[in-house]
């Protein structure tokens, strides 16, 4: 479900952000290191070449990806250390003995449920049983609207679904929404890209499928299987393109909740509103109209036994994860050997931290931010981040292309900016969610029911602007449109990307262009529709909006001829959120380096300068080796271009860049002044 939050994914930061019109420099007294992974990089390559191999060569040649990861990357490295702390606390919480519904008892309990296989085996898809009953029960297509909302609730795969997210055009208000959904596979794509590769996933997945139904005890899979991948693949070709997902005008259609059956005529919309908890609402955005449409004959026409066949699987499907072990092992084989290329599941006890992240995140996450998250590092932050603002202030002033009018909202918006650093003021509250010992399939049924239900509970209130998408252990980074708000959880803030012991360069290389992706997201195709208030509206003048995408259809130009494989390139078109994100990312934390100098020279250290340092600290944030399937589904799957693109592909539009290296024509990185794309 897109919630809106473009990932890159402290109390919320009050006051104006001008208390950070000057510019600080941040690094600590003394005598600072460079923060620079010599080790890593390979000299014998050009920076103009391949700026990835220079900085990150040495560390790709002799590094083997992990036999349970799809890649080894900077963010798998600090993610394992964070799941390392986050283990700490969990085991403290289930060595001893606490009080029934305190936050030991549920931590302890949902992850010891987790760990005890010999209990899972036991107990097999039994669990299964209740909701497989009910599926039975479905007396008509008509029933099937009900379901649908009762499936999500739970976590499970159904055609569509419905979520509460911030109005798109009265951001103080929350709006209900529909998307589309229902797909075993990744993505659409995946159901029709015609080439080998993809035709042999395909003969996999149903093979996967016949095999999944076969061990939850449920009777001719074989051809139960070929069914649900017909009204899959029924679904997927109806489906709007992720492609144009990212136009959100074109998915802000409002109807009142007594008009909605003229898009399904047939169905029980109110049924299914009251199933979802939906609080008598007055209207639903539909996010995809045509293929809401479409559904009702699909809904028609499929026959009501493979509705039920393709409802248990979606049960099945969802559910693997916490039940036993052979489960367990084909649905890794899946998702993790096939579509992946990942060998080996990891270890059971990172799993188990996965799920009791993902279930109690904001209960860890306080336990958390209290022993891994200084006052220091967000002080810190906070420099770094009021420079990247100013930054980007001073550079938009300066652009040729925008109109005053134009400017003035652009600076508005900016000076409406609101940063979070490191944790949330308000905690969630997890009192009413009951965890119990060796139930996981119950617990986890539960916590998601629990967080359908506290999602749905927010309509017909005032938006909670104190609220966060990601726990404070997440290494992630996000902005959200309506909000108007940059989040960096506590978790991001550690080598390499933020170096509390480094010179400025390499951190404003770092996670200043870090800071500067998720201020560039209010500024990109989708960011730029929203005002400073978070309202979707039009405030470009028409020239405007026209150079804009001028220069964004250049980068997407640029990325789609990037080939990532001998068959494969960027997706240069759904990746240029991110593409403009770390674009203007990187440009501005550059600016904000020298002004940081304040007129003095940067010194030189490990024998580089100020901004080849800048540039360097980029090039190891993306220090990345991915297995080819890995490769492949992030290309088809995921908004940001592999990270080879994201070093290369933004450092050769940077006139800087060449000053630094001395990058020639000729060069392979190498771009004539007038093909370097400059937007902000």
């Amino acid at each position: 479900m897109n919630n809106l939050k473009l990932s890159l994914g402290a109390p919320l930061i009050a006051g104006s952000l001008l208390l950070f019109a000057a510019f600080h420099s941040f690094n600590s007294t003394g005598d600072p290191k460079s923060g620079i992974i010599l080790e890593n990089m390979d000299k014998q390559v050009l920076p103009g070449n391949n700026f990835m191999e220079y900085v990150n060569g040495s560390w790709i040649k002799k590094t083997e990806i992990p036999a349970d990861k799809p890649s080894a990357s900077v963010g798998s490295m600090v993610n394992d250390k964070a799941q390392e702390d986050v283990k700490e606390i969990i085991e403290k919480a289930s060595s001893g003995k606490f009080a029934d519904g305190s936050e030991e008892q549920k931590i302890g309990d949902l992850y010891g449920s987790y760990m005890n296989m010999t209990a899972r085996d036991v107990i097999g898809v039994k669990p299964l049983a209740a909701d497989f009953k009910k599926i039975d029960a479905l007396k008509s297509q008509k029933d099937l609207a009900v379901y649908f909302a009762y499936a999500s609730k739970i976590g499970n795969m159904a055609p569509f679904s419905v979520a509460v997210s911030e109005d798109l055009k009265d951001p103080k208000k929350y709006m209900l929404l529909t998307w589309q959904g229902g797909l075993g596979l990744p993505d659409r794509e995946y159901y029709f890209t015609d080439n080998a590769k993809s035709k042999e996933i395909r003969t996999k997945y149903v093979a996967h499928i016949e095999k999944m139904l076969t061990l939850a005890g449920i009777a001719e899979a074989k051809p139960k299987a070929a069914e649900i991948m017909a009204l899959e693949t029924l679904l997927a070709s109806k489906q709007m393109k992720k492609e144009e997902t990212r136009n959100l005008a074109g998915l802000y259609n409002k109807y009142a909740v007594g008009k909605l059956n003229t898009l399904i005529p047939d169905f029980d919309w109110q049924g299914m509103l009251k199933e979802a908890g939906a609080n008598n609402p007055d209207s639903v955005v539909v996010s995809q109209v045509n293929y809401t449409k479409d559904l009702a004959a699909i809904i028609k026409d499929t026959p009501l036994a493979t509705w039920k066949t393709y409802l248990k699987w979606s049960l099945v499907n969802g559910s693997a994860g916490a039940l036993n072990t052979a489960l367990d092992e084909e649905n890794f084989n899946f998702n993790g050997t096939i579509l992946n290329g990942v060998p080996k599941q990891r270890p059971q006890w990172r799993r188990g931290v996965g799920i009791v992240n993902s279930t109690l995140g904001e209960m860890v996450g306080k336990l958390y931010v209290e022993k891994h998250f200084s006052p220091e590092a967000k002080a810190r932050m906070l420099v770094l981040v009021g420079n990247l603002l100013k930054s980007y202030e001073e550079s938009i002033k300066g652009l040729e292309w925008m109109s005053p009018e134009t400017k003035a909202e652009a600076l508005k918006k900016i000076s409406k900016f609101t940063p979070k650093i490191g944790y949330p003021d308000k905690w969630r509250d997890y009192s009413s969610l009951k965890i119990v010992k060796n139930d996981l399939y119950g617990n986890l049924t539960r916590a998601t029911a629990f967080e359908h239900n506290r999602m749905m509970k927010k309509l017909g209130n005032p938006v909670d602007r104190s609220e966060w998408g990601m726990t404070p252990q997440t290494v992630n980074a996000y902005y959200n449109p309506p909000l108007n708000e940059i989040v960096f959880p506590a978790a991001i803030l550690q080598p390499p990307f933020f170096d509390m012991n480094a010179d400025d360069a390499v951190n404003y290389g770092g996670i200043g262009a870090v800071i500067g992706h998720e201020i560039g997201h209010g500024f990109d195709d989708q960011g730029s529709t929203f005002d400073g208030d978070g309202v979707m509206r039009d405030w470009w003048t028409k020239n405007d909006l026209s150079e804009f995408k001028k220069r964004t259809g250049a980068l997407v130009a640029q990325y789609s001829g990037f080939k990532v494989l001998s068959d494969l390139n960027v997706n240069g078109e759904y990746t240029l959120g991110e593409n403009i994100g770390d674009l203007g990312g990187l440009t501005i934390a550059l600016k904000a380096y020298h002004a940081s100098l304040k007129g003095k020279p940067a010194p030189v250290l490990d024998g580089f300068n100020g901004d080849q340092r800048v540039f360097i600290g980029w090039g190891q944030v993306w220090l990345n080796k991915s297995r080819e399937q890995a490769l492949r589904k992030q290309v088809g799957t995921d908004p940001h271009s592999p990270a080879k693109f994201r070093v290369n592909g933004v450092v050769r539009n940077i006139p800087e860049f060449y000053t630094a290296f001395n990058v020639k024509p000729g060069d392979s990185l190498y771009l004539a002044p007038d093909k370097r794309v400059k937007i902000w």
